[in-house]
């Protein structure tokens, strides 16, 4: 029986503010196969991140397991890590320092060389429609869109066996955003890699994943092809839109709890 790409198990996580406890994950459990995309879509304030940093080994559970290929991630990180990249919507890197520059950085970090590195970077670069003559500018001198393209190459360069995708696409303008789709989709399908995407996109959702969970408060309450969401909440055999899927499972319409949560965070 093949070993899951990430196994992850009654997943708790709480923050202390204010000095009130507010829970963010609530005993979540989610299995990607090897070679699957799955999607978690929900608002901001979700729980979708604090659960890409404890899957990362950036953030301890106060309780649960996390397996990658069968590694457990939370008593051998290091190995973990090897295992698996992280793209989110807030990448860090030296602002100073060109992109080929951070890349090279990136890829040392994870034992790739840089005679190695070269030639992967300019491959990588060109499939995300990067434009070549700005790959040796500083960082903080790239736009939003390019900085994102950037670290999704990062990613790449260690050929990771599993990639969580925190937020992939948002802020692009329309020509990058379907770029980078593109890109994770050769990705699936070149190296049948294994992708957890967390997003608030829900076309986006659709576009790119096998199965789709709607994680609202830290909780998981559906996970499904995107097909069988459709039916399991269908009104007289009529297959309802995923926003209006969203509402059956939570009882909020997607916009009014992204409204809230923001409220809340304020």
């Amino acid at each position: 029986m093949a070993v899951a790409a990430l196994e992850a198990s009654g997943i708790t996580k709480s923050f202390t503010k204010k000095k009130k406890s507010k829970p963010a994950l609530s005993r979540i459990n989610l299995t990607i196969a090897e070679g699957e995309v799955v999607g978690l879509l929900g608002p901001n304030g979700s729980g979708k991140s604090t659960l890409v940093r404890v899957i990362s080994t950036l953030v301890e559970p106060d309780s649960g397991t996390v397996s990658i290929f069968g590694v457990d991630a939370l008593h051998q990180p290091r190995a973990a890590q090897r295992l698996m990249n992280r793209v989110s919507v807030e990448a860090s890197f030296f602002k100073k320092l060109s992109a080929v520059e951070n890349l090279l950085y990136g890829a040392k970090l994870y034992g790739v060389t840089t005679r190695e590195a070269k030639p992967r970077i300019d491959a990588i670069l060109e499939r995300t429609g990067f434009d070549p003559k700005r790959a040796n500018e500083p960082m903080e001198h790239l736009s939003r869109g390019m900085q994102q393209k950037i670290a999704l190459a990062r990613a790449l360069l260690t050929s990771p066996m599993l990639m969580l995708l925190d937020e992939p696409t948002t802020g692009l303008d329309p020509r990058s955003k379907r770029d980078v789709q593109g890109l994770i989709n050769e990705i699936r399908s070149e190296h049948n890699a294994s992708i957890l995407i967390c997003t608030h996109d829900m076309s986006e959702a659709e576009v790119l994943c096998d199965r789709i969970g709607i994680i609202v408060n830290g909780v998981i309450v559906a996970i499904d092809k995107p097909d069988q969401l459709r039916a399991r909440y269908a009104v007289n055999g009529e297959a309802p839109s995923l926003e209006d899927v969203f509402m059956a499972a939570t009882g909020k319409a997607f916009d009014e709890a992204d409204q809230e949560n923001d409220e809340e965070e304020d």
